[in-house]
């Protein structure tokens, strides 16, 4: 899997605090170099943007915390430990303020292990005004003390006449507004941003980069893959995302297993989006974070995504050659017809008693006998001859010229079906001993292929078609030949 590009991004609300801390050689054991663009020009500019930042915020009366900046982390691959850290450090800040044209203060840092090589780049959201924006008094100004401007004097001095402590005047004349800076550039509030910068940043590391498979990508949320957390100094759920980085890297190994196995990547990521992402944010919601959480949803999803890469590697699962409900269809129709068949065989036997039993009714004294007699074989007779008719119907009705051919088709489908259902329970017996891990057996070899009950059946019903219609004539003598 190759290696994505870690880029972070945070909002600081005391970016002189956190200048400090980034370029403390007390605070950083492994502290190699910081630029800042703006200090040639302006040693104290980094204090005028926080000012400027804090007024603009309390103007704009909204609530919480102003932010005075933003930060980038950048990690850096191994190889560039072998470059020269102020080169390094250089070109990625120019790089950026060229890019956005506003100023930044960066440092390149190690962690405690020198397992991270990193850049902290930070920068403002405002770029600098050409020339500063000055606002002069054109009469004296009185603020109270929120900073709020009020119209009268009278309204920021207490009962004795005196400007209350925290309020104050501006006179005539006087300087009471400067800007040094313009608005904040709305782009980088958005998320946009971040992914822009990512990609911006890939394409540069990877120019110091020169075999082509060691580059770096951007990590697509579209991907098979689930990205990795970056478990900050000190951080209290530092185990907690130790524990889910873990199973993340479990589910992305799983995932390049899957791809290799041959699992479409469409249904690798139907397993994520539903068993993952969807099973992870229906589960906070309705329980709230819970710790092992996420781990526990993605081992469920890797065991499902397991089943599928073993899937690949089973045999495919025999498919019958018989369209099994025409079989199905075919049998109740046999079923039905031998029914009406034992009826007639019934029937014959009871004719046959009847006539021998006729036969010895003889005399001048039995002639109520044998009428009865007479009478009884006409019914059984009339009774066998509904169901011979009622067998024609039923196999014509199911599509056939006549009983024979029925009985041939049917047997047919027959010999497909016992040859599909030997053919199963050998797929079973192999996929049981794959799962077993021993040898599967040898197949044995199954009988040629026989024409399926489908093919079978059109070309008897063309045949049938075919076949010309004889009169009910022909047919009624073409039996009393057959008699």
């Amino acid at each position: 899997m190759a290696r994505h590009t870690f880029i972070q991004e945070t909002k600081l609300r005391d970016v002189q605090g956190r200048i400090g801390y980034i370029t403390s050689t007390e605070k950083q054991e492994f502290l190699y170099v910081y630029y800042d663009t703006a200090e040639p020009v302006d040693d104290e500019y980094w204090k005028k943007l926080a000012e400027e930042n804090q007024k603009e915020f309390r103007k704009s009366g909204t609530e919480g915390r102003c932010i005075e900046a933003r930060e980038l982390i950048i990690a850096l691959p191994e190889n560039y430990t072998e470059y020269d850290p102020e080169t390094v450090l250089k070109e990625f800040t120019d790089a950026f303020k060229k890019e956005y044209g506003v100023e930044c203060i960066s440092a390149l840092h190690h962690n405690k292990t020198k397992t991270n090589y990193h850049i902290h780049l930070i920068f403002s959201e405002r770029k600098r005004l050409p020339e500063p924006e000055v606002k002069i008094a054109t009469r004296n100004m009185f603020y109270d003390e929120t900073g709020k401007k009020v119209r009268t004097k009278k309204e920021i001095t207490d009962s004795e006449g005196n400007i209350r402590k925290g309020c104050s005047v501006i006179k005539k004349g006087e300087v009471y507004e400067q800007h040094l800076l313009g608005i904040k550039d709305p782009r980088f509030k958005g998320k946009e941003f971040l992914a822009e910068a990512k990609e911006f940043y890939t394409d540069l590391i990877n120019l110091h980069i020169e075999e082509p498979e060691k580059h770096l990508k951007v990590f697509d949320g579209d991907s098979v893959y689930l990205p990795t957390k970056k478990i900050g100094k000190n951080n209290p759920k530092a185990a907690e995302i130790k524990a889910d980085n873990a199973a993340r890297q479990e589910w992305n190994q799983t995932a390049d297993v899957a791809l290799v196995s041959g699992v479409p990547e469409e249904k690798i990521i139907e397993v994520k989006r539903e068993d993952i992402q969807k099973a992870a944010s229906e589960s906070v919601k309705k329980e709230g974070w819970l710790p092992g959480l996420f781990k526990s949803i993605v081992h469920k999803a890797k065991e499902k995504l397991q089943g599928l890469i073993y899937s690949m590697k089973l045999p495919p699962k025999p498919l019958p050659k018989v369209d099994i409900d025409v079989y199905n269809s075919m049998v109740a129709v046999y079923k039905d017809i031998t029914k009406h068949s034992n009826a007639v065989e019934n029937l014959n036997k009871e004719i046959v008693s009847l006539r021998q039993e006729l036969n010895r009714s003889t005399g001048i004294f039995k002639s109520g006998e044998r009428k009865r007699l007479n009478n009884r074989i006409e019914k059984a007779g009339a009774a066998r001859d509904k169901h011979s008719k009622a067998i024609n119907e039923k196999v014509r009705k199911a599509g056939y010229p006549n009983t024979q051919r029925f009985m041939r088709a049917l047997e047919q489908a027959r010999d497909l079906v016992i040859q599909y259902r030997q053919e199963l329970d050998a797929w079973k017996e192999e996929v049981a001993a794959i799962k077993a891990g021993v040898k599967p057996p040898e197949r044995k070899a199954t009988r040629p292929q026989k024409e399926s009950i489908r093919e079978q059946l059109a070309r008897l019903k063309k045949e049938a078609q075919d076949k010309p219609q004889r009169s009910r004539q022909e047919t009624r003598n073409t039996r009393d030949m057959e008699r």
